[in-house]
């Protein structure tokens, strides 16, 4: 059974997700506050991770950061900021999905379920290159320039994606079913952060391919 550590200090947050988690077959385990939260994580070794930012004593951004220094379990960020520069940090510090509140409670079990699903299906050995960049599956590095950059895994899967087809159009459903597992065609942002952010790191290099948008369709990668 499938284990959910629920880290929100929102009573009524907390209860709806308990419920909602437990009728759709999931272990639920929850904590008030990012101490509380850091240590039910040691004690019971969850399959998923649901965080809020905004906690009592120890911040959801430095829970954030202590759990991936010990571990790669989903993390899917689920808070009432919604500024892109509190989406960025999260994804910086390794969160695997962002929902803003107030959320549809069944869109957020679909991610759940296809964060496990991605997460027990692991990454795989694959080497893919394109002009100068190198993308290693086993390490989940991009190598650019002789400089080597450490990828989150969702910004792993997502230049993966891209580099496995070069030329072509991946859309955007097609990168929210084969990156995070479901399609959603709602909120969006996550996909385009991490696009984003992979624009930065490949434009430290001229030689490197880059990622064109086609509007209204999705992203491919060209030769630079």
């Amino acid at each position: 059974m499938t284990r959910v550590l629920v880290i929100e200090d929102e009573p009524s947050y907390v209860e709806a997700l308990e419920l909602s988690l437990a009728a759709e077959g999931f272990e639920v385990d929850s904590a008030g506050d990012g101490k509380a939260g850091l240590d039910a994580f040691q004690r019971r070794h969850p399959d998923v991770v649901l965080l809020d930012l905004m906690l009592p004593g120890i911040q959801g951004l430095d829970v954030l950061r202590l759990l991936r220094k010990e571990s790669d379990v989903p993390v899917i960020v689920v808070s009432a900021k919604d500024a892109e520069a509190d989406i960025v940090s999260a994804l910086e510090l390794g969160a695997d999905d962002y929902v803003t509140k107030p959320y549809s409670i069944r869109e957020l079990i679909a991610r759940v379920r296809a964060a496990d699903r991605r997460s027990a299906a692991g990454i795989g050995t694959e080497v893919y290159t394109l002009g100068s960049a190198t993308l290693d599956a086993g390490s989940l590095k991009l190598q650019l320039a002789g400089a080597e950059h450490d990828l989150p895994k969702k910004e792993f899967e997502v230049l993966r994606l891209l580099m496995e087809r070069p030329g072509r159009v991946v859309s955007r459903e097609e990168f929210l079913d084969r990156v995070w597992g479901f399609a959603w065609l709602g909120d969006t942002r996550t996909l385009d952060q991490h696009i984003r952010r992979l624009r930065r790191r490949l434009e430290s290099d001229p030689d490197a391919p880059s990622i064109e948008t086609v509007r209204g369709v999705g992203y491919r990668l060209v030769e630079g």
